[in-house]
């Protein structure tokens, strides 16, 4: 019986063991490990993405010649609408130039587009983040904002040889400041809790009482410039909801998000121009 109970508890003790050594390991031992160990797994990643690029390349040939001319046909609208979109935004950037130089406003930061293919998600209650197939070899810096159509997708949080890895705006981690469209006045914006297959999620905090949402009549929620990060205007969601807060000040709620962050394929990050 002895022996019996000390196989049985040879595994529990060798895991002691095991916790008790990392525990004591020096942090710059355990941040080489874990670098160490991301390099080396990193290519299996950009692999699995690339096959899966490659999968849906091959599925799409299988398609016949009567869909490939309705989805080119398609795709010529769609070229002409953005084609008159970016003759409007040239105009419009051309105002703004011009006002900026009458009011001698300073010009916003400039930034490098930077357009990645997402190579996996990772999604649990504890983080919510992507993995990107860039890193260092395109310059991509720690704390870059990353955009898609939609709107903010998150920001860079670690950079790799040739991954990056990106929190998404669902993550509790991320804080950012934000205003509701046509008003001026910041509000504190952070990702909220998010199931693994729930819709996406975040929470709004020192809403003026002024402001009302509803389900019905949901606020557009945009980055408000403030911090340097994001530039401002760009879309985080909707305040579908508000309630009055605890000291009575101020109104907290609750932001859709856009459901398509959690099957994104194509992300942009802003790469600044002049970094500092």
């Amino acid at each position: 019986m002895p022996f019996r109970r000390l196989a049985t508890a040879k595994p529990f003790v060798t895991l002691g063991l095991v916790v008790a050594a990392w525990i004591v390991v020096p942090v710059t031992i355990k941040t080489l490990a874990r670098a160490s160990f991301y390099e080396l797994t990193a290519p299996i990643t950009v692999v699995a993405s690339y096959a899966r690029d490659l999968q849906q390349y091959w599925s799409l040939r299988l398609h016949s010649n009567g869909e490939l001319i309705e989805a080119g046909r398609d795709l010529a609208r769609l070229n002409a609408s953005y084609e008159f979109a970016v003759q409007q935004n040239t105009e419009m950037q051309a105002e703004i130039a011009r006002l900026e130089g009458l009011l001698r406003l300073p010009a916003f930061a400039n930034y490098r587009l930077e357009h990645v293919r997402v190579a996996s998600r990772d999604f649990s209650g504890w983080w919510q983040r992507i993995v990107i197939r860039k890193g260092k070899n395109f310059g991509l810096p720690v704390g870059a904002p990353v955009i898609f159509t939609g709107g903010v997708v998150g920001r860079v949080t670690e950079v790799h040889a040739a991954t990056a890895v990106v929190e998404l705006l669902t993550s509790q981690n991320v804080r950012l400041a934000g205003v509701v469209e046509g008003d001026t006045r910041p509000i504190s914006y952070q990702g909220g809790l998010n199931p693994t297959f729930g819709p996406p999620r975040g929470v709004v905090e020192f809403v003026p009482l002024d402001v009302f949402a509803s389900a019905a009549a949901p606020k557009r929620l945009v980055t408000s410039g403030l911090g340097g990060v994001f530039p401002p205007g760009l879309t985080i969601g909707e305040i579908t909801h508000v309630d009055l807060s605890s000291d009575g000040l101020f109104k907290t709620g609750e932001v859709k998000l856009d459901e398509r962050l959690g099957s994104v394929a194509e992300v942009t990050v802003l790469v600044p121009l002049t970094p500092e």
